[in-house]
């Protein structure tokens, strides 16, 4: 989701990389999940998001959308995101207890938080927001180690293109008569990245590569 703020007003004013240290560990979150309540439909799924949760699960695309999934208008473009319930409007995976009941396989947003991306030049950089998270004491950790995830500089490198991808079709959403390709091109993407599903047992970068070109 593109956000028009000043990078000043929100981080600590500094950009990082993968290799640097930056104070966002919170312990284990332990007697907090502010994170996983009252997100609206901020927490927006890229295509390895939803393959992680549909194998890990064993569901389906429309299996998902039947109770932890929604779909919204996100950037010009109909995408899918985790879906908030109840009066606390908390995450459908957030327990009882108040912790992640799918942890291994959250979404890239929740592994990033509360780190941020600032992409420049078909690539990015990520940033610290100051103001996301009131968990006190956090203490320095690897961007790298934070992420937790599998070959990161490939996954980078993806979500870069996902990012870029998508802008391009909000571009052309925008221009005049645009409006006209909200549906056809929001339904091309989720049956094209969304709803067909990967196969497990092979590599899901290069299916999405093959689905990309």
């Amino acid at each position: 989701m593109l956000r028009e703020v000043d990078l000043n007003e929100i981080s600590d004013g500094k950009l990082y990389n993968s290799n640097d240290m930056v104070k966002a560990d919170c312990g284990g979150c332990m007697g907090c999940s502010s994170c996983c309540q009252g997100m609206g439909n901020s927490i927006i799924l890229d295509p390895l998001d939803l393959h992680r949760l549909c194998t890990g699960l064993e569901q389906t695309f429309d299996e998902l959308m039947g109770h932890s999934i929604e779909l919204n208008i996100a950037d010009g473009i109909i995408l899918p995101n985790l879906r908030m319930n109840g009066k606390e409007e908390a995450c459908f995976y957030l327990n009882p207890e108040g912790r992640c009941s799918i942890h291994s396989l959250r979404p890239g947003i929740c592994r990033l938080f509360p780190l941020g991306r600032l992409y420049q030049e078909e690539s990015f950089q990520y940033f610290l927001q100051v103001h996301e998270c009131p968990k006190p004491g956090k203490a320095k950790i690897k961007i790298r180690k934070w992420m937790d995830t599998p070959d990161l500089k490939r996954y980078e490198k993806y979500i870069s293109d996902w990012h870029f991808y998508l802008k391009g079709l909000t571009e052309r959403i925008t221009a005049p008569g645009g409006e006209e390709l909200v549906k056809p091109l929001s339904m091309h993407v989720l049956k094209t990245f969304y709803q067909q599903p990967y196969d497990p047992e092979q590599d899901f970068y290069e299916q999405f590569y093959d689905r990309l070109r």
